[in-house]
């Protein structure tokens, strides 16, 4: 079994670099599956607590708490939004210049009605590749800056796509032909 790189460790909280592909917590679709929160127990050799989650495709810093306490008190910080969130990707096209904000609700189960989603992005760079897309002769992107007010399922990827600028490699809500550069 891999170890999770730890990037922070105090007697209260843990900080570990997420990759991309592994679950934060067991599903109930995969039990038995690799996930975060096991591997990290198994390498601490103690229970860790959820605080908060990362879609599987997504990289980044994951915290858990060392107890339940801990990750009650956080969870509710995270809930009542304040924990400032930030996220870098890679997106199709040139977004435009300036701070942008996507303000579309989002419906996380089918039978649910769709519930308020704000992500606030900017752009930071722009690049280009000598490679036909589809209709165009080159392909473009830029780097941006993602920051959700809110936290729903898949928020960043679905607002992203939604605007004809979705997240590089996404296979879900992305663009096959970008994909495959």
């Amino acid at each position: 079994m891999i170890s999770l790189p730890i990037l922070y460790r105090d007697e209260w909280l843990v900080a570990v670099d997420k990759p991309p592909g592994i679950h934060v917590h067991p599903t109930a679709f995969s039990p038995n599956e690799d996930s975060c929160m096991r591997m990290l127990r198994d390498q601490l050799g103690q229970w860790v607590f959820t605080i908060h989650r990362l879609d599987r495709a997504t990289s980044g810093v994951l915290l858990f708490a060392l107890n339940s306490d801990v990750a009650t008190a956080i969870s509710g910080q995270f809930a009542g939004r304040e924990v400032k969130k930030r996220y870098l990707a890679i997106v199709r096209g040139y977004l435009p210049e300036g701070e942008q904000r996507i303000d579309r609700p989002l419906r996380e189960e089918p039978h649910l009605p769709p519930a308020e989603a704000i992500t606030v992005y900017r752009r930071l760079a722009t690049g280009e590749l000598p490679v036909p897309t589809g209709k165009f002769p080159t392909s473009r992107f830029s780097l941006a800056e993602v920051l959700p007010q809110t936290g729903r399922k898949n928020q960043i990827r679905r607002h992203l796509a939604g605007i004809s600028h979705p997240i590089i490699g996404d296979v879900q809500f992305g663009d096959g032909r970008q994909n495959r550069i």
